[in-house]
Parts: C-alpha cells; structure tokens; sequence
C-alpha cells in the first residue's frame, strides 16, 4: 500500500508532492475534504508508535484551544486527529507498512527513497 494524506491548500504539502512525484500506484488523500477515520488514524498510530507522533503541534488551533497548556494524553492526541485536520502533521506517506510523518528534510528524503 502506497498512501499520502495531505492537504491541498498547505504550500508545504504542494512543494513536497511535487518533490516526490507520486505515480499512479500511489494514492493520494486529501485530509479536509475526506476526513480521517478512526480506522486509519489507529492504523497510522500503530505504524508510528503513538498518536502524539502524528499531531501537529504547529495548528492554529492548537494554541487558540489553550492545549499548549494541558497535559494531553494519547487518548486527547486521538481525539483531535479525529475532530480537525489540522492536527495532523502534513504530509503522512506510508509505503508498504513504513511510515513518514511531516516535513523535515530527512523524513522526505526518506520517503521519496521508499516510494522509488
């Protein structure tokens, strides 16, 4: 399975798609306009490790709900992967049971290696 969840207004995202080159093989999902599900969010977790790995702490909204002040639990990381979009951290590629999260040079190195 060759999957990357993105959205398509982030510039990041775009500059980084045009980067890999995705072939046809490759599915691409667009996160604000098909929603997670939970099945895909526990899926990615368990590809990751955790659900704190997959959220995005840069979000708007993650200050403008005062959650830079809670403790949050991986049952709270779960739950705001779930309820807005743009807690997840953009892009997520997954091929063939790897997993790269995010922006980070290496982690698009990485993932533009796998996806060949």
């Amino acid at each position: 399975m060759k999957k990357i969840y993105h959205l398509s207004t982030c510039d990041t995202c775009k500059r980084i798609l045009k980067e890999l080159q995705p072939d046809e093989g490759v599915e691409l999902r667009e996160i604000k306009s098909q929603p997670l599900s939970e099945q895909e969010v526990d899926e990615m977790k368990g590809l990751a490790g955790s659900y704190e790995a997959l959220f995005s702490r840069r979000a708007r909204k993650f200050r403008g709900l005062g959650l830079h002040e809670m403790e949050l639990t991986e049952d709270d990381y779960r739950k705001y992967l779930l309820t807005d979009y743009t807690f997840l951290k953009r892009p997520v590629v997954i091929v063939d049971g790897n997993i790269f999260i995010g922006n980070a040079k290496k982690v698009v190195e990485a993932a533009k290696e796998a996806l060949g």
